[in-house]
């Protein structure tokens, strides 16, 4: 089964929760497709504190500089547009025409 973890400050962190999951259904089918892991305060902090020490950094980074970060992820998305179309549709229930 897939397990959906959290991912703060550009790592995949585990489960804090004491193996506290909410299952992932595949609305299509109604089969379970992942479970995801339940947070805790701390963890959301962790996530909150993350994003409050990287915000000063990218702000002050060159527009041109942050242009190429999200052309980069642009490059990224339609790379991958193939996985991330079927991961969508899985999620939202929605056919692929």
């Amino acid at each position: 089964m897939r397990a959906i973890e959290h991912f703060i400050a550009g790592k995949s962190a585990p489960a804090t929760s004491g193996g506290r999951v909410g299952v992932v259904y595949n609305p299509n089918t109604g089969a379970q497709q992942a479970e995801v892991a339940f947070s805790t305060a701390k963890t959301v902090d962790a996530a909150v504190q993350a994003a409050l020490k990287a915000q000063p950094g990218w702000a002050a980074t060159n527009p041109q500089r942050r242009a190429r970060v999200m052309f980069a992820f642009k490059g990224l998305v339609e790379k991958n547009m193939e996985e991330l179309v079927h991961m969508l549709s899985s999620e939202h229930g929605k056919v692929l025409a």
